[in-house]
């Protein structure tokens, strides 16, 4: 991709690509056991929403991803941008209370056709996450995102879902193997690993925050992370 279309890309769709936690540069498995993927792609979408009469169809409004390293437990770069809905493009008052994302950020955003055709795939390779070497797999809260949320949606637009949305890590059963606690949810996962929250409950870029930080601790005992879903 050329340069200038690159930045006009990036700046359209408020994607942020950053280095986070630089000082960790050494693999933190603390018995170093390997780890089946080299990248967990922390994934938690928000979506329109109403209290008595939830919207149909319902749609993605914020699309994070946190890429993951597992040997290093760096969270090397972010993907992130709102989503401006198709069908129904304005929130309701409960959705906006509920994820605090305002009218304001979806409006003008891309749809996500846009994002799933051309923007996400673009970061994917730029990350080097379409190389065969570098193994990767979803992560989500629940198998709501990808197994309901993702497939609903992209049969209402006729989309056609890359097969890297076809496995992922449901990483509440990850918890109950390493604790043989089922959690209710993140809170529970972070009051129980004493992880203290941060962010905003229902925000996805936060959410995501939180559910890495789980992963991290995760690995540090010693998990090996395996995928959860299947066809």
């Amino acid at each position: 991709m050329k340069v200038g279309l690159r930045c006009k890309v990036l700046q359209c769709c408020k994607i942020h690509t950053r280095k986070l936690l630089n000082h960790c540069t050494k693999d933190m498995a603390g018995n170093n056991r390997e780890q089946q993927f080299k990248y967990l792609l922390i994934l938690d979408f928000e979506a329109t929403c109403d209290k008595k009469n939830p919207p149909l169809p319902q749609e993605i409004i914020e699309f994070p991803v946190i890429k993951l390293n597992t040997r290093t437990l760096e969270s090397e770069a972010v993907f992130h941008t709102y989503v401006e809905p198709d069908v129904h493009p304005k929130l309701t008052p409960f959705c906006t209370e509920l994820t605090g994302i305002r009218q304001s950020q979806v409006d003008g955003q891309p749809h996500l056709t846009d994002i799933l055709n051309k923007l996400f795939p673009t970061w994917m390779k730029e990350q080097g996450l379409l190389d065969p070497d570098n193994t990767s797999i979803f992560v989500t809260c629940g198998d709501w995102d990808l197994k309901k949320m993702l497939p609903s949606q992209c049969s209402h637009l006729k989309l056609q879902r890359n097969d890297h949305f076809r496995k992922w890590i449901n990483i509440k059963q990850a918890f109950s193997d390493v604790t043989s606690q089922y959690p209710r949810g993140m809170m529970d996962m972070l009051r129980k690993l004493d992880i203290p929250h941060t962010g905003r409950h229902h925000s996805g870029i936060d959410d995501c925050t939180n559910i890495a930080a789980i992963a991290k601790e995760l690995i540090k005992r010693g998990h090996v992370f395996k995928q959860t879903s299947y066809p």
